[in-house]
């Protein structure tokens, strides 16, 4: 074979191995990752097709290494376009947390992180993006104020507490991080309002409160509340699944306003709103609990493959009665780390093959070479 071709043959296997890890790692291996979500068809007239996430967490310009916030925001804008083509979400639910530096980040960096977030979570009009707040977007309770508060909800249209309401079923978007029931501005605000919904919900149950102006946006009952902390539980200890808080993390006790929701703020909810489910984030680890025997949460695992090896959403289809949920497990940073490996042993392989090729030509030659100069 002439020494042009092995080159040639060497240079095509190179961009076949290359390109085709690239490709995979970086584009195909999303679909059918997502394609497993287990709710198929075409959402009915009555019921609403959402897409819940939480804890996308993109890097800030202070504690941000530039190839982290590079590669972390690749792999969620991936996850997240390729979800939205496939799966075809009415509405998207972001659970707080959006930001990791909201709650001390500049104008200047505010405003990139905002710029970033926009590209990444772009969509079309046909589906509607609603975002909560999170301790990260705002600050704990301690750090929080109203220039971050109202700088956040200007951004996102987001108040501290409001109804969204798509096709009769009531969505509650809670400020959990205001409900820490000290008495300060913003917590008494929230509370106030939460108060108001739920004396306004309460009267259009019962159909006789003449002196209460019913919101026509809670004339039903709540299907689902959304907030950023979960309501109280002592610890993870009861949740399973592979979407689970690592078996070393499991037992360690929550703090209560930290971890999770007070034990008095999570009751006050409950009887005020009695949800027939609450989504919520935070942990960054997947969760099941049943409040009071009849009240059921679910704890949505981070969306960003900084907090876990495996990220996941919820896809749920909610009607006014009732509700279908099924968990979203993305791409194993392992298998794509896995995969980069292997084409890079075979890399090295054919580099190594190649030497010994080049080696045994060279050997030959000088054979040949050696031999007339004995026959001379």
């Amino acid at each position: 074979m002439p020494r042009f071709s092995v080159k040639w043959v060497v240079a095509v296997v190179l961009i076949v191995v290359v390109g085709g890890a690239f490709l995979f790692c970086e584009y195909l291996i999303y679909f059918p990752t997502i394609l497993k979500c287990g709710i198929d068809g075409h959402p009915m007239d009555s019921t609403v097709r959402a897409m819940v996430l939480s804890d996308t967490h993109l890097l800030g310009a202070v504690g941000g290494h530039w190839f982290d916030k590079l590669r972390r925001e690749w792999q969620m804008e991936r996850a997240f376009q390729t979800a939205l083509w496939l799966l075809r979400p009415e509405i998207v639910f972001i659970l707080g947390d959006i930001f990791d530096e909201g709650k001390w980040s500049s104008q200047k960096h505010w405003e990139d992180d905002v710029r970033r977030f926009n590209r990444m979570f772009r969509h079309s009009t046909d589906t509607e993006l609603v975002v909560l707040v999170g301790n990260h977007d705002i600050g704990f309770h301690y750090e929080m104020d109203w220039f971050k508060l109202q700088r956040f909800e200007k951004v996102f249209n987001a108040s501290s507490t409001r109804i969204v309401t798509k096709k009769g079923v009531n969505f509650l978007l809670v400020n959990s991080v205001a409900l820490h029931g000290d008495g300060c501005p913003i917590c008494q605000s929230v509370e106030k309002e939460l108060i108001k919904l739920s004396r306004d919900l309460n009267c259009s149950l019962q159909l006789h409160c003449a002196e209460v102006q019913t919101n026509v946006h809670v004339s039903l009952t709540v299907s689902c509340v959304l907030q950023h902390y979960p309501l109280y539980r002592v610890s993870d200890a009861g949740c399973t699944g592979q979407d689970a808080a690592p078996p070393e993390e499991r037992h360690l006790l929550f703090r209560e306003k930290y971890d999770v929701l007070s034990k008095e703020a999570s009751q006050r909810l409950l009887q005020w709103f009695k949800p027939r489910l609450i989504l919520s984030g935070h942990t960054h680890s997947g969760c099941e609990v049943l409040h009071d025997n009849k009240y059921p949460e679910i704890s949505v695992p981070s969306f960003s493959w900084r907090n876990r090896n495996n990220p996941s959403f919820i896809l749920a289809t909610v009607s006014p009665g009732s509700y279908t949920l099924s968990k979203c497990f993305l791409p194993e940073e392992s298998t794509v780390i896995s995969v980069y490996c292997s084409a890079g042993a075979c890399l090295l392989l054919l580099f190594l093959a190649h030497c010994l090729w080049m080696k045994g030509l060279l050997q030959c030659l000088s054979l040949c070479l050696l031999g007339k100069h004995k026959s001379l």
